[in-house]
């Protein structure tokens, strides 16, 4: 059986919604599903590559992993999934947050990211602990040296929003022009969270990962 591994958002902890959501119902099919915590608790040291560290932790030793990521943990089951071509078999991306790096250089402008960089970290509003949090100027920093669309090979399906004004659609369905072969997306009427839709998302899951 394959190993099946979540991976929440940015700001976000294994007690998210959505992630519990799929977790009980992979738990109700007798599947163990794997949602760790990507931050492994220290917030202000986030990474890119740090997380990656922790889905090679998590992947260790397994020969079949599905990885399902929400937002940049979309963007995170890209990034593996397309250095790791012979390990994962398949990935689903929720609102996945391609070209992570670039968009938050333009959304947050040069004043405010030289503001971040002097200061060292800036204060983010953590939804796991509920409260904002400091975040270093090393997530950024380090970012920068990712792609924006990894080159995942392996089938994937992509589940967007619409009225996502975090993650546009349109970034997803760039992904999907660039692998026209082994990916496919489905657009729902829905915002970023995805969590008026939850049932539709496990419902497109479980067909596409043939649970």
């Amino acid at each position: 059986m394959p190993r099946y591994i979540y991976l929440h958002g940015f700001a976000s902890a294994p007690s998210s919604r959505k992630a519990q959501f799929f977790r009980q119902h992979f738990e109700d099919k007798g599947i163990d599903l794997a949602v760790p915590a990507l931050d492994e608790g220290v917030f202000s040291s986030l990474t890119i590559g740090g997380q990656l560290k922790v889905v090679e932790r998590e992947a260790a030793g397994a020969s079949d992993v599905v990885l399902i990521g929400s937002s940049l943990g979309g963007y995170l089951a890209a990034l593996y999934a397309a250095r790791n071509p012979q390990q994962v078999t398949r990935a689903v991306l929720l609102a996945p947050a391609f070209c992570f790096p670039r968009r938050w250089r333009e959304e947050m402008g040069e004043d405010k990211l030289r503001e971040w960089r002097e200061r060292g970290s800036i204060d983010m509003f953590h939804h796991g602990a509920k409260a904002p949090l400091p975040m270093g100027y090393q997530l950024i920093a380090e970012a920068a040296s990712y792609e924006d669309y990894p080159d995942l090979v392996q089938p994937s399906l992509l589940l967007h929003g619409t009225a996502d004004t975090v993650v546009p659609a349109k970034y997803s369905e760039e992904f999907v022009k660039r692998h026209p072969a082994t990916s496919h997306v489905i657009l729902l009427t829905s915002g970023h969270e995805l969590t008026d839709v939850m049932d539709i998302l496990w419902n497109e899951t479980a067909r596409f990962l043939e649970l």
